[in-house]
């Protein structure tokens, strides 16, 4: 069996939880809901969260990690801040960090608690040693039908017919149920 890889399942539950605090964020905006300062702030953070988040890291032990639709373009943004963004302990105490204030409203209140629970499986995952890697394009080869012969054809010898084709494909037949090739 493989090993869990749980960069994954924090990435994931991360982008999950900043959707949830940015639509609290805006519920709490657009509803007047006392202290609604606090709901701008997670419409901010929801939105720093997702943008950090939407990049897919590369899978560990395997060539064939999927990215997202648009990946590129902020893979390049999260790349550029180096170790700030590749280091899980790092995310891990910016999402804790981030997390802290949605708790003082309601409509924040869930997403606050899935940047918490996205928190602690980066945690998990920087104690296991796994850290963000871009996935990168992969570049197909296109090799042409002349290149895959690599010896010429007179070190090989030539392709045979079966046994049984070149004696006849009907020889245990009787005579009326031969074929043109065994008459």
């Amino acid at each position: 069996m493989g090993q869990i890889e749980w960069a994954m399942w924090a990435n994931e539950q991360a982008l999950a939880a900043g959707l949830i605090l940015l639509t609290g964020g805006i519920v709490g905006v657009a509803g007047q809901f006392k202290d609604w300062q606090f709901a701008a702030y997670g419409i901010a953070a929801g939105v720093f969260i997702c943008l950090l988040e939407y990049p897919r890291g590369k899978m560990k032990n395997k060539d064939t990690s999927i990215e997202r639709m648009g990946q590129r373009y902020l893979t390049v943004c999260v790349k550029a801040f180096g170790p700030l963004t590749r280091n899980y302990f790092v995310r891990a105490g910016l999402h804790a960090v981030l997390s802290v204030p949605g708790g003082f409203m309601l409509p924040t209140v869930l997403g606050c608690v899935c940047v918490a629970i996205a928190s602690l499986i980066y945690l998990l995952a920087a104690i296991r040693g796994e850290q963000w890697e871009p996935i990168m394009p992969r570049v197909e080869s296109k090799q042409r039908s002349g290149e895959s012969m690599k010896e010429p054809p007179r070190t090989h010898p030539a392709p045979r017919a079966p046994e049984e084709t070149a004696r006849g494909c009907c020889v245990r037949q009787p005579r009326s149920h031969l074929c043109q090739l065994c008459l």
